[in-house]
């Protein structure tokens, strides 16, 4: 039974392999990662991110170099402070340290959904131009990722050139 099933999808590959065979199969390739770096609404999705987290970022920066104010301040002159005050100023340390990682793990998880929701609409409007030029062109294969693409099957470019016209 086992034989027979494996003879039969065998054959049935055969068949299908020759039936491509006769004919002429156009191949086109996208690097989608050049289409999220280059294309026009990607970079104006970038620049609107970056306008969006630029206070939040301002922020961290400012955060963090309090933090290294304090700890400065704590290395020159812990020695000549009372325990108490050098106890609360590494209590102060701390909890800046805390909030600023907190701060700074929120501000990733939130860049991150925010990028993710905007490339996806990048993505879209890619995928509906790559359809366009597909059907415009009559190809029947475009892939997205490969190990190698000829330059001669790679139409990037004119997705890029779609993009941007939109």
């Amino acid at each position: 039974m086992k034989k027979t099933l494996i003879l039969t999808s065998l054959l049935a590959s055969m068949l299908f392999v020759s039936g491509f065979a006769s004919a002429e199969i156009k191949i086109g390739f996208v690097n989608t990662d050049r289409v999220f770096r280059e294309a026009v609404p990607a970079v104006r999705a970038q620049k609107k991110l970056e306008k969006e987290f630029s206070a939040r970022d301002q922020e961290l920066q400012k955060m963090s170099k309090q933090a290294r104010d304090l700890q400065a301040h704590l290395e020159k002159d812990g020695v000549t402070m009372s325990d108490n005050d050098r106890r609360n100023k590494e209590r102060e340390l701390a909890n800046l340290n805390r909030e600023f990682q907190r701060a700074q793990r929120e501000f990733r998880e939130d860049l991150n959904l925010r990028r993710n929701e905007e490339l996806s609409s990048v993505q879209e409007r890619a995928n509906k131009v790559i359809m366009s030029i597909a059907e415009s062109e009559k190809i029947d294969l475009i892939l997205q990722e490969a190990v190698y693409a000829s330059p001669r099957i790679d139409i990037t470019d004119k997705v890029l050139k779609a993009l941007s016209d939109k």
